[in-house]
């Protein structure tokens, strides 16, 4: 079955690279009339680039990463690419007719691949060596003021795969160690790949440093790539993975609940437990704050009626790239930064990596220091 899906995945999408790429040739390379030898020169790169789309993950699956990663760097950077030359060159379609008629084909091309090429270069700053720590203080009703400044340092969406890899999880781990972290959270969406190919590359988490711990939560990239041995290999690392479960954390006498779920859709990938609120609170001490790490916002409304005092998600990426984010928003309540619920605050991280496309326009990555109040007046949704 998971191979049946994987072949309609591949061709469900070089259906669609296919129609695109038509319509980029049509825009862009026949309709300016380039001078020789640029058609068959922009014709065979075009086609090239599209036929590396749904080729790339054939080539992760297949081949060992230091052989596939360069082929998948290329694809991924040309999905970001044509994603926005798409957008540009439709942009343009009305203004074409609008204007006057001697502004040429050749012109809206080069205006359309100038705007591209400007998109692609802030997305890559903002994806590649921009890493933002965003430090907000979220007021908890429970929390004890013993544990007035408790800080959380958040990760998500690290996404370690063809793309990224152990230099920048080391840069991550020396920032979150530069934080002085009471407890470190990663909720969900570490890796894009296997234990064998990947091991090496997540092996400085086990440096990763908290007082009370580095805990870890599934989310749905993980089922896609063996949740499993992934589970077992960060444990193996220091690592302490919730599955539906919870944690008590003391200082001082006070107390904070930390509790983890499985992903949303784990159920559907007949590995694990489900995705099971109920079960991770059940036995909490009832006067303590709960914090609960779900790796999607969308676990928000059973965290809320189960009187979660917050929950720490990612999976949205704040959008990636904008104007992508409108379609985030259709399938997710909240995008990103700190909201109130009812009576639970929730914040969703805009995620420290990136998946696909090495670039991020609108949502630069970030490392979230999420730092807890007993004062009601400190923190306020965004």
């Amino acid at each position: 079955m998971a191979i049946r899906r994987f072949l309609a995945f591949i061709a469900v999408l070089t259906s669609l690279t296919g129609l695109i790429h038509f319509y980029l040739w049509r825009r862009l390379i026949v309709a300016p009339a380039w001078p020789e030898p640029w058609p068959l020169f922009l014709t065979t790169a075009l086609a090239s680039l599209g036929a590396l789309l749904p080729l790339s993950p054939l080539l992760w699956r297949r081949m060992p990463r230091a052989l596939a990663a360069p082929w998948v760097w290329l694809a991924y950077l040309w999905m970001g690419l044509s994603f926005y030359l798409l957008l540009f060159t439709l942009a343009f379609e009305l203004p074409r007719l609008w204007f006057d008629p001697s502004v040429s084909a050749r012109t809206w091309a080069l205006v359309a691949a100038g705007s591209t090429l400007v998109a692609g270069a802030v997305g890559m700053v903002d994806a590649l060596a921009r890493l933002v720590v965003e430090h907000q203080r979220v007021p908890l009703d429970k929390l004890d003021p013993r544990l007035d400044g408790f800080r959380i340092v958040q990760l998500s969406d690290v996404h370690v795969g063809p793309t990224i890899g152990r230099r920048f999880v080391r840069k991550v781990v020396d920032k979150v160690n530069a934080l002085d972290a009471d407890v470190v959270v990663i909720t969900g969406d570490l890796v894009d790949g296997d234990v064998d190919e990947l091991a090496k590359h997540v092996a400085p988490l086990a440096e990763l440093k908290a007082r009370h711990g580095v805990f870890f939560i599934t989310g749905n990239h993980e089922y896609y790539s063996g949740a499993a041995s992934w589970v077992a290999h960060l444990r193996s690392l220091g690592l302490k993975v919730l599955r539906n479960e919870h944690v008590s954390i003391e200082r001082e006498g006070a107390g904070i609940a930390l509790a983890g779920v499985d992903d949303w859709s784990s159920s559907h990938f007949g590995a694990g437990k489900g995705h099971d609120v109920a079960a991770a609170l059940a036995g909490r001490p009832a006067h303590w704050p709960v914090v609960l790490l779900a790796h999607q916002p969308k676990s928000i409304e059973e965290a809320a009626a189960q009187g979660v005092d917050l929950q720490l998600s990612g999976h949205t990426h704040g959008g990636q790239m904008s104007p992508f984010h409108w379609l985030v928003r259709l399938d997710q309540p909240y995008l990103k930064g700190l909201h109130r619920h009812r009576d639970t605050w929730i914040y969703v991280s805009r995620g420290t990596g990136y998946w696909g496309p090495p670039m991020r326009v609108g949502a630069p990555a970030e490392i979230s220091l999420i730092e807890l109040s007993s004062a009601a007046a400190t923190a306020s949704p965004g």
